[in-house]
């Protein structure tokens, strides 16, 4: 059974840029197995140029983010909202910057990948967990080699107190909580359960498709577990949750669900070929070497 531990260890979220720090990224990796980033959207855009360029200008950008978006640049290309836009493209690049770094890789070389739900994969290096989570200006990004990771924010000053969403955030159990508490520290209280749902969610692969009145927390419990609609357990240490206030106005929550079969310390890319992958490698080989055979 993993040590209910697991997150215990886990350092404060590590704000990045293009320029890194990627040593301290791989640094955390090394020691704990998992790290979350944190980003300002802004300083993962490229240079806003005048409108009245010419198209040559925006034809020579495209040129350069094409190899580093790989399979999602059509689809950013076909995006006409601008704020989406620029959202989509500095979230994928933190994220092949991020698997980049502690992969060894160049962030060119990172392939990413959607499972059906939307939540993006490393193809190929199934030892490696990714989540992505961005709100207002902040990007985060979770990155595990221990099991599944998923992470979540959101602004503190997001008023749910009182809202309908508050309604479908809440077990009964969570609801009586935290009528227990001072008025003051309700709304927090509840952002805070938000970003921890959406969290978990994202770690078991759900999304906003497993309803949050299903399952719950504890507000105020030194140390978070899942909780069923009554209050009773729900899932046991192999989970770990923690949860941070970052760059002054935002609360982010990471989920971890370790597989318990220790740490996986060689993931470089190299190393890091999937069963599906050596066998396709083995089945070329043999075919490579059955065509020199009959005409060598």
């Amino acid at each position: 059974m993993p040590a209910p531990s697991a997150l215990a260890v886990l350092s404060e979220p590590v704000l990045v840029t293009p320029a890194g720090p990627w040593d301290t990224v791989r640094r955390e990796l090394a020691e704990h197995a998992s790290v979350v980033l944190y980003a300002r959207l802004g300083d993962w855009l490229p240079e806003s140029r005048p409108q009245e360029q010419d198209s040559a200008a925006d034809a020579e950008a495209d040129s350069a983010l094409a190899p580093l978006l790989g399979r999602d640049f059509e689809r950013y290309r076909g995006m006409t909202n601008q704020d989406v836009r620029a959202r989509f493209l500095a979230s994928r690049l933190l994220l092949k910057y991020a698997a980049g770094a502690v992969l060894e890789a160049r962030p060119a070389d990172i392939d990413l990948a959607y499972k059906p739900g939307g939540r993006p994969y490393l193809r190929g290096c199934d030892q490696v967990d990714i989540s992505l989570s961005h709100t207002a200006d902040l990007l985060v990004v979770g990155v595990t080699r221990r099991g599944w990771i998923g992470v979540d924010a959101e602004l503190e000053s997001r008023r749910l107190e009182g809202s309908a969403v508050e309604r479908q955030i809440c077990t009964p159990h969570e609801t009586e909580l935290i009528s227990r508490i001072e008025q003051r520290r309700r709304n927090s209280t509840l952002v805070r359960l938000w970003t921890l749902k959406e969290a978990y969610s994202k770690a078991i692969g759900q999304g906003l498709r497993f309803r949050f009145t299903e399952f719950g927390f504890a507000p105020g419990a030194r140390r978070m577990q899942v909780l069923r609609p009554d209050g009773t357990p729900g899932a046991g240490d192999e989970w770990s949750f923690r949860t941070w206030t970052v760059a002054g106005d935002y609360t982010v929550s990471v989920a971890l669900f370790d597989f318990g079969f220790g740490d996986t310390a060689d993931i470089a890319a190299q190393t890091m070929l999937d069963e599906g992958m050596v066998d396709a490698l083995l089945r070329e080989a043999r075919r490579a070497e059955n065509h020199r055979r009959t005409t060598g």
